[in-house]
């Protein structure tokens, strides 16, 4: 069975976690060009009373796709239905979740690359002639029957949209992606959060957490929370510059906001792969994590940063990985 969330307004989630959510675009903290067409896109919807167009979010963890899907319903003013792509396992599933929406109402699909080709069937008429496609009886004895469904809004989120069929892909209207986010930005994620969370932090402090938190407002708020244990144990509950360093050092997030497995990744291809090129499947195997946990969490950062290059051949380590090892780059190397 599907599992489903229902919430009017406001997603079910631990307590401690409803204020640290922005509930608006105007709380919501950077992809500034992002905010500016969503709110052409709601107002239009709003001004005509309709539902607003098919929403795909899409870009690595932790950036804040669920976030935005929750501040969409809330601009709107409607409820929010939660989904996954997983847990939709049976046509049936999804015809007994779209049957049920309101008028206007959000449907959110997280990993919506991973629903079956057969669920997706469904789902096509379903976006485009708001309408379900159902068979009823089997056999001779069998008959078609097209249910009208209320308008409606589904935003997918997706860390591999090249993974999503084009068939659905192309009936969003809507096409979102989130990036990495900047240190000043993420600066201003860490003090609210840290106001939220009654934590007292310097500026600096902060700035320092953001530097080192990969671009992921979910890692800066998770390294605050971390922190903040520290300092509460080891200090007098300040988050200092100096207290921030110690703490950081302890979670064993360097400078450059690599944590263990990223330098191990890197360290293992330098040193038993001669810098690469190496596949996939192989570091995975070398540094004992998923292939597609490494490509989905560790990867984007690691490419983004220059660390790392995609060739047709695999992966290869660039000099400025060598740098930060504090190894020797090969003459040959990228």
């Amino acid at each position: 069975m599907a599992e489903e969330r229902i919430v009017s307004g406001q997603r079910q989630t631990d307590e401690a976690d409803l204020p640290i959510r922005p509930r608006s675009l105007a709380e919501y903290v950077g992809q500034q060009p992002v905010k500016e067409r969503l709110r052409i896109f709601l107002s239009a919807a709003m001004g005509r009373q309709d539902a607003l167009d098919h929403v795909l979010l899409y870009g690595p963890p932790g950036l804040g796709k669920t976030t935005l899907a929750q501040i969409i319903a809330n601009e709107l003013g409607v409820g929010i239905r939660f989904s996954s792509g997983p847990a939709i396992e049976r046509p049936g599933d999804l015809a007994s979740i779209l049957s049920n929406l309101k008028a206007h109402e959000v449907l959110f699909v997280d990993e919506i690359h991973r629903l079956s080709r057969s669920v997706e069937e469904v789902l096509y008429p379903a976006m485009e002639d708001f309408a379900l496609d159902l068979v009823l009886g089997k056999g001779p004895s069998a008959r078609a029957l097209r249910l009208d469904l209320p308008r409606f809004t589904l935003i997918g989120a997706t860390t591999r949209a090249g993974m999503i069929a084009a068939p659905l892909r192309d009936r969003f209207g809507v096409v979102v992606h989130l990036d990495f986010y900047a240190s000043e930005e993420l600066t201003q994620i860490v003090l609210r959060t840290a106001n939220v969370l009654h934590c007292d932090i310097d500026p600096e402090a902060a700035f320092e957490v953001a530097r080192r938190s990969r671009g992921t407002p979910r890692i800066a708020n998770r390294l605050l929370r971390r922190l903040r244990d520290y300092s509460e144990v080891r200090g007098d509950g300040m988050l200092t510059l100096e207290m921030v360093g110690e703490g950081l050092e302890l979670l064993d997030v360097d400078r450059l906001g690599l944590d263990a497995v990223d330098r191990r990744l890197l360290t293992q291809m330098a040193t038993f792969y001669g810098g690469g090129p190496v596949g996939l499947e192989t570091l995975a195997a070398s540094v004992g994590e998923e292939a597609g946990t490494l490509e989905d969490v560790y990867e984007p950062y690691l490419l983004q940063q220059g660390f790392l290059q995609r060739t047709p051949r695999g992966r290869v380590l660039t000099d400025k990985a060598y740098e930060h090892l504090g190894l020797e780059a090969p003459k040959e190397t990228l």
